[in-house]
């Protein structure tokens, strides 16, 4: 590769436009590395070194890339008119990593003439602008805001995947379900789009886990059962945040989940901070994942028992 050109490839981090060798190369010295292998077109106008696609030659060539250099890829083809979206939007928002050779997700407005290619998906959005509120910067890249992404990625993951990013952008302080719920508003045909706004209703009322959700939707509902209030801060010395709290019985039920808490460091700081509720007349139940699975009559039939001794002790 000629040293000029190879020292572009290099300052673009492997990646370089046409736009970007005509103003330092003739044409012809591009046509050549492409015929000698050492760059591979991409997309239309975009260049990559070759040794920087793996070893899946039948798969697109831009579904050949690292992740990150993929996204750049088609930011660099989009020119200004995309912004990544969808999958690709929660790997940059640190939700969920793109798998390599999984397309690049590109949101455009409905007046652009890009379209879908290859290792490519271009979603073309009446009223999107390029610039807040649809659209902001993160780790130097355009990004569909987060409530969008959230709202756009629901129907394209598996069912299994879907709660994960949602739970983990309301506990990361990224968004709120309030939040979320006014994107989801403004897409009403959206697949399996009852399933989310539960979710959202359960976040709003303090579920904060998958296990919570279990819980809230198996086992602590029913006959006899208080309104628990959920992640309720209290104060003792510090603030904690108690996950299902009876107020009236003064009893908090802390539901553990299968990994942390088999930690014996984790076991340690939660007798602490079960002995500082004490302190102030709460009793603390734990269940263990298992049983909450697993014995989900034995659990409501302890939790039922442990409230009214409670309520009796308090009279």
């Amino acid at each position: 590769m000629q040293v000029a050109l190879q020292e572009l490839v290099r300052l673009g981090g492997g990646l370089v436009t046409l736009g970007a060798l005509r103003q330092v190369v003739p044409q012809w010295t591009v046509r050549q590395a492409c015929r000698s292998g050492e760059l591979v077109r991409v997309l239309p106008e975009v260049f990559v070194a070759a040794d920087l696609l793996d070893d899946r030659p039948g798969a697109p060539a831009l579904s050949r890339l690292r992740p990150a250099l993929s996204q750049r890829a088609a930011l660099a083809w989009a020119d200004d008119c995309g912004a990544l979206s969808h999958l690709s939007a929660l790997d940059l928002w640190g939700l969920r990593p793109s798998a390599p050779g999984e397309p690049v997700h590109l949101s455009t407005p409905a007046s652009a003439s890009l379209r879908t290619r290859p290792g490519l998906v271009v979603h073309r959005r009446l009223g999107l602008s390029m610039g807040p509120p649809h659209v902001v910067v993160r780790r130097d890249l355009p990004v569909t805001r987060i409530e969008q992404a959230l709202v756009d990625s629901w129907p394209i993951l598996p069912p299994a995947e879907r709660r994960a990013p949602v739970i983990r952008a309301v506990n990361d302080w990224l968004t709120t379900p309030e939040r979320l719920t006014a994107a989801l508003d403004t897409v009403p045909k959206l697949a399996d789009r009852a399933v989310l706004r539960t979710l959202l209703a359960k976040l709003a009322d303090g579920c904060r886990s998958p296990l919570e959700i279990w819980g809230h939707e198996h086992v602590f509902t029913g006959p006899g059962m208080p309104a628990f209030r959920r992640q309720v801060p209290m104060s003792v010395g510090r603030t904690i945040y108690l996950d299902m709290f009876a107020e009236r019985e003064r009893v908090n039920l802390e539901l553990d989940g299968a990994t942390t808490h088999g930690d014996p460091r984790q076991r340690e700081i939660d007798l602490r901070r079960d002995a500082l509720l004490a302190t102030i007349g709460i009793v603390v139940v734990r269940f263990a994942h298992r049983r909450l699975v697993h014995e989900i009559d034995e659990v409501r039939r302890e939790t039922l028992a442990i409230l009214a001794i409670r309520r009796d002790v308090k009279r």
